[in-house]
Order: C-alpha cells, then sequence, then structure tokens
C-alpha cells in the first residue's frame, strides 16, 4: 500500500487518508524514491493553508542550477482557491525533474486539489484510518513481516488488546517485540511482555462473563477500572463478545477457516467464539445481547455510575449463560 518508489521517480503523488503514520511514512517513501534517484535533491516541505500560488509557481519553476526538487505540501485540505488552481494546472505538464507531493485528508474540504491531481495521474496512495480488528491484525501481522518477524493472528490480537488501537503505539510495540525477541512472537510472547495491561482490558471481562465465571469477570473489571481503564471500551467488548458468540453459534459446528470469509472474522476468534458458545441456548444469547445494550446505554449516556452497569452487565451475561428465559 506504501510503496510509491518507481524508476524514475513519480512527478506527481497525492497522499490521501486521514491515518497520520501511514501518511508520514508514505510521504518518506517518495521523497526516498526522488533521493534514490538525486542523492543531491532539493527537498522542500510547507504546510498548504500557508502557501500562496505565487509562492508554489517559483518553487516548481525550472532550476537554473538543474537537479531533482522535492516539494512536499501538507494538508492539502487548507489550499485557499488559487493554491489549488495553480497546483492543479501544474499537475496536467509536471516538470519530470521535480517531484511534487500532496497529502490530503480525505473528505470534501479541498475536493477539488484531489480531484484535479487523480484526473492528472497522480500516483495515489491510500491512506485511510484502519476499521476494524480485521484490518489492524493485519497491519501487526505486516509490521513484523517486513522487519523479518513472525506473528500469528492470535498474538497479534493480544497485542492490540494490550497497547490500544493507536497506530504508533502498535507500530512502536511491534519494533520493541522484534528488538527484545528472536522474531518470532506468539500470544505466550505478548503475555510476558505487556503483563498486568493485557489483563485488564475489557476484553478478558468479556470473556471471564461469557464462560460464567462471574468472580474473575468481577476481579478483571474492577481492577480495570481501579488502574483507569475507560468503562466505555470495557462496555464495548462486552457487547462484541456477546455479539460475537451469538453470530458463531447461528452458524453452526463447521470449520472455524472455513466460516472465516463468510462470517468475515479471523478463524482464530471463530474457533474460540466456539469453545465459549458451549453452554449457551438461543434464549441465553437474546437475554445477554439486551443486557449488554442496557449496559452501552448506561456507560455512553453518561450514567451516574459506570463502574455498577458494568457489574449488573457482568452479573447479567452469567446469569443468562446458566440459562436464559425460554420462550
Amino acid at each position: 500500500m506504501l510503496d510509491v518508489n518507481s524508476n524514475p521517480p513519480d512527478a506527481l503523488v497525492l497522499v490521501q487518508g486521514d491515518e497520520e503514520l501511514l501518511a508520514a511514512r508514505a510521504i518518506t517513501a517518495a521523497v526516498d524514491s526522488a533521493r534514490e534517484a538525486d542523492p543531491g535533491a532539493d527537498v522542500r516541505e510547507y504546510e498548504a493553508g500557508a502557501l500562496s500560488a505565487g509562492e508554489v509557481a517559483e518553487m516548481l519553476s525550472p532550476s537554473l542550477f538543474g537537479g531533482r526538487r522535492v516539494l512536499v505540501v501538507r494538508s492539502g485540505q487548507d489550499a485557499r482557491k488559487d493554491l489549488i488552481t495553480a497546483l492543479v494546472a501544474y499537475a496536467k505538464n509536471p516538470d519530470p525533474d521535480v517531484s511534487l507531493i500532496v497529502s490530503h485528508l480525505g473528505g470534501a474540504k479541498g475536493k477539488a486539489l484531489a480531484d484535479g491531481f487523480r484526473a492528472a495521474g497522480a500516483t495515489v496512495v491510500p491512506v485511510a484510518k484502519l476499521k476494524g480488528d480485521r484490518e489492524r491484525i493485519a497491519f501487526v501481522r505486516d509490521e513484523f513481516r517486513r522487519h523479518g518477524g513472525r506473528c500469528d493472528e492470535a498474538a497479534a490480537s493480544a497485542l492490540l488488546a494490550s497497547v490500544g488501537n493507536d497506530l504508533r503505539e502498535i507500530a512502536a510495540a511491534c519494533s520493541q517485540l522484534l528488538a527484545d525477541t528472536d522474531g518470532r512472537v506468539t500470544e505466550a510472547v505478548v503475555a510476558r511482555y505487556y503483563k498486568g495491561r493485557a489483563e485488564v482490558s475489557g476484553f478478558t471481562v468479556a470473556d471471564a462473563a461469557m464462560i460464567g465465571d462471574v468472580p474473575g469477570a468481577l476481579e478483571a473489571l474492577r481492577w480495570a477500572l481501579h488502574v483507569g481503564v475507560d468503562p466505555v471500551p470495557i462496555a464495548d467488548a462486552i457487547a462484541d463478545g456477546v455479539r460475537t458468540v451469538a453470530r458463531v453459534a447461528s452458524a453452526g459446528r463447521g470449520n472455524p477457516y472455513q466460516l472465516a470469509s463468510s462470517l468475515g472474522m479471523p478463524a482464530w476468534k471463530i474457533q474460540r467464539a466456539q469453545e465459549r458458545s458451549r453452554g449457551w441456548t438461543p434464549e441465553g444469547l437474546v437475554d445477554a445481547m439486551q443486557a449488554a445494550a442496557a449496559c452501552n446505554a448506561a456507560v455512553k449516556g453518561g450514567g451516574e455510575d459506570r463502574g455498577y452497569a458494568l457489574e449488573q452487565a457482568v452479573f447479567a451475561v452469567a446469569a443468562a449463560r446458566q440459562g436464559g428465559v425460554r420462550r
């Protein structure tokens, strides 16, 4: 996704999306490509909101001294209309000795600039924020592969549960694990290095509740709240745990790898959900989903005691597993 290197380097590159880490990497890759072609390339970076059309015209004009020039214009969505007009006009007939790299968040603001670059044939590097566990797990595994390491899906998921969804923190965690291990990272390795953080995640609370372990779920919940874990992701984890078991249970006892595509989730997650679905009835899952929904409403709706709402959800989910009201 981030490979923009070519020979010769691209004259026009549009880095479009709102994920800062991926955007920074894409810009660096494009600049490096230009420097590979000319190590002495003149590289200049500017914020679009601070540039005028006259200034950029001067920067993009032919150089009297020769050599490649690289102009990075960040936050293209903030460019004024006259600058957008100048950049789009230039893009229609770019100088082959200049690499113009523009970043743009996407969306409606400054859309004419992004559309103009696309129409002119710019190399487009998409860098939108990753959506959902599958994309983040793929990112983690790719981080290890890029540096010669290995990481399976379960380990990647454990790492995400430990460090959260911020891509910069995830990348830093991957780098640290690569430096501290032989490059083969398993779920056990993640648990050893992030002991304490993983143990107080919302998923720990949800997993215990789903197997009817009320004391374990309450202990994890109270410790999580004690060390400052936000109640919202805990409520989300409980709801996700119930939904996942319900979806997997409704799909039957098939092979996790065969079900992965139709259910849209990794095989390891399906396998775990199949294990947790034992002892659940369809009626019990309905009751648990209602309890999770009530918990989310209380926690996200600004209830006076969000911790109490989470405790009640744990009791309700465990009670539903022991025998939801049969209809």
